[in-house]
């Protein structure tokens, strides 16, 4: 008693029905879907400028490439910075 009985809430989806229209009801139901989804996405993400792969996204800037002198350079210098790390 005091409650919404079954007959109750199939009227009243009935009169959203004829009111809306199911093209439009469905078009609603796939948008609230896809802002859940985002929502959840955004939620889960820890930080948007990282990557998968934990680089960090410029914005509007690509990666450079090394050549392989420039590489070599590279890995040297980070050699060293090894060797004086673990004396």
């Amino acid at each position: 008693m005091g409650g919404i009985s079954i007959w109750q809430l199939l009227i009243i989806a009935l009169i959203i029905v004829l009111l809306f229209g199911t093209k439009k009801l469905r078009s609603l139901g796939g948008d609230l879907g896809s802002a859940v989804k985002g929502f959840k996405k955004a939620i889960g993400d820890e930080d948007p400028t990282v990557k998968k792969d934990n680089t960090e996204a410029d914005a509007d800037f690509e990666q450079k490439t090394l050549s392989k002198e420039e590489q070599q350079s590279e890995d040297q210098v980070q050699k060293n910075q090894k060797d004086k790390e673990q004396v």
